[in-house]
């Protein structure tokens, strides 16, 4: 009785089913979505219903996942997850590529804010001591100072608010290069058909757009009726692939086989329209990043001793983090290898793997044989070609 009043003291506090898909929403509106138009370059139109289906599985997932956080209503976190299904040491796994993740995504944000700047910007530079510091190096440094004081904030609500605008500014770079292809550069790009040599890279950058699965089960907690979630999942996974399905499309009929591994550098940088595309992609990653990194800092405050617990440990840790991140961004530019990359190995795993893995534990069904487990399996050995494949490439190009 007790804890069913808990519960319901619980939902009446918590986010409606539109607060909450729009949350989800923002969370998958991001870097994935200008890269839809290259990693449909890499394969050729024939790649679309590849689209679809890994939209189709990370739902899926996402479905699972939500099944998993059902059987314990103290489960909060994907970590609590990996606990429930394999212990400590399941806990430590799925938190080791949570964090990987949310420190590698940030270093694309820095990545892509360096890329588009040096194109407006390409004789910006300073010279220190005879050294001339310029181009993307230059302006991947220019933007940490950016980040440097939201980093150093101890309420970051007003960046949530402001974050809160992913699926506006998705909006307004579709828009945006619907009316550059209509103001010159046309839609008359046939591009090809299939190429087999893309699958690998073209399937990892799909698994990196849906890559949302580590702040699910937090968004999933913090819903009111979460007996509605799974039409949350649904409408969001739709729409937001609808909305790739879009630009990819519209990029890859623009720019053919040319298109960059993000489509607003393809954008001619003289016309108004392609500077409001392009200015409200460099927008949102500035905000988004500290939200991001976070997490990571607050795990590592709370590995550290009580006394230890104070303002200068605090700007310390965060500092360290943006600079670690800036020297990185700095030493490996590649943005479409980064993405390709995280979506191989890290988005492969969070959002495919880890939730077929822990369902198939948590409900022991591992030990049966029936339909829902013959597609289980099905996934967990196509994620794994994904993953495996992917990454390999993804290493051997960039080594070319």
């Amino acid at each position: 009785m007790l804890e069913d009043q808990q519960t319901e003291v619980q939902e009446a506090k918590g986010t409606s089913f539109l607060k909450t898909c729009f949350n989800m929403i923002n969370a998958l509106t991001g870097l994935g979505l200008i890269t839809t138009p290259y990693a449909v370059s890499r394969t050729g139109w024939s790649s679309l219903p590849f689209l679809v289906a890994t939209g189709m599985i990370t739902c899926y997932a996402g479905i699972l996942l939500i099944k998993c956080l059902n059987t314990d209503t103290s489960m909060k976190t994907y970590p609590d997850v990996g606990f429930h299904a394999f212990g400590p040491k399941g806990r430590f796994f799925v938190s080791i590529f949570l964090y990987l993740e949310l420190y590698l995504v940030p270093i694309g944000f820095l990545i892509m804010e360096a890329d588009n700047l040096e194109r407006f910007f390409p004789q910006a530079g300073i010279n220190v001591r005879g050294h001339h510091i310029g181009g993307k190096p230059f302006f991947t440094m220019v933007v940490g100072l950016i980040i440097l004081p939201t980093m150093w904030l101890k309420d970051l609500r007003l960046l949530s608010y402001v974050s809160m605008c992913g699926f506006l500014s998705a909006l307004i770079i579709v828009v945006s290069i619907v009316c550059v292809g209509i103001d010159g550069v046309g839609f008359s790009r046939r591009g090809k058909i299939f190429d087999s040599t893309g699958i690998p890279t073209t399937l990892s950058l799909f698994a990196f757009c849906y890559g949302v699965h580590s702040i699910t089960p937090v968004v999933y907690s913090s819903m009111r009726h979460r007996n509605h979630f799974y039409k949350v999942l649904l409408f969001v996974f739709s729409l937001c692939t609808l909305n790739y399905i879009i630009l990819a499309v519209l990029g890859y009929l623009m720019f053919g086989d040319d298109v960059q591994s993000q489509v607003t550098m393809s954008l001619p940088t003289s016309k108004v329209i392609s500077k409001i595309a392009i200015y409200t992609t460099l927008a949102i990653p500035i905000v988004k990043y500290a939200l991001i990194m976070t997490p990571i800092a607050n795990g590592i405050e709370n590995s550290l001793p009580k006394n230890w617990n104070n303002k200068f440990i605090f700007i310390f840790i965060r500092t360290i983090l943006l600079v670690s991140t800036v020297v990185l961004a700095i030493v490996f530019p590649y943005f479409d290898t980064l993405m390709a990359l995280v979506g191989a190995i890290l988005c492969v795993t969070m959002s495919i793997l880890l939730p077929c893995i822990c369902y198939l534990k948590i409900f022991r069904l591992y030990r049966k044989c029936c339909v829902e487990v013959g597609i289980i399996g099905c996934i967990i050995v196509m994620g794994v070609a994904v993953g495996v494949v992917g990454t390999y490439t993804s290493v051997k190009e960039r080594i070319k």
